[in-house]
């Protein structure tokens, strides 16, 4: 029967996996946009977010097993940053952003 200390153990070790999944998430997705659609959502260059997101990554993977450590928060609040920031502006340049077609002839609602 397992302890609680394994069982916080594998939970530690699932959000630190969850953690890097998404620090990792926002690193490919900075890769894959093109540089000068940062610059036109005035959002910073894309080599000042690829670091970003690139150390974040690497953080969170030597810290896998420590997903509350003082650098691994750092780490998902700067991939978070990216993704909840960042990644929309960039989708409304590429015009995949929310709304559009989709909205009907009253707006949103």
């Amino acid at each position: 029967m397992p302890t609680l200390f394994v069982v916080q153990q594998w939970v530690g070790l699932a959000l630190g996996a969850l953690a890097l999944g998404i620090q990792v998430w926002a690193f490919v997705d900075a890769l894959m946009t093109r540089s000068d659609a940062f610059v036109a959502a005035d959002k910073r260059t894309k080599g000042f977010w690829l670091a970003v997101t690139g150390v974040a990554s690497a953080i969170g993977l030597v810290h896998l097993e420590q997903p509350f450590g003082l650098f691994n928060l750092i780490a998902i609040v700067a991939a978070a940053v990216y993704l909840t920031d960042v990644r929309p502006a960039l989708a409304q340049l590429r015009g995949r952003g929310r709304g559009g077609a989709s909205r009907g002839s009253h707006g949103p609602w």
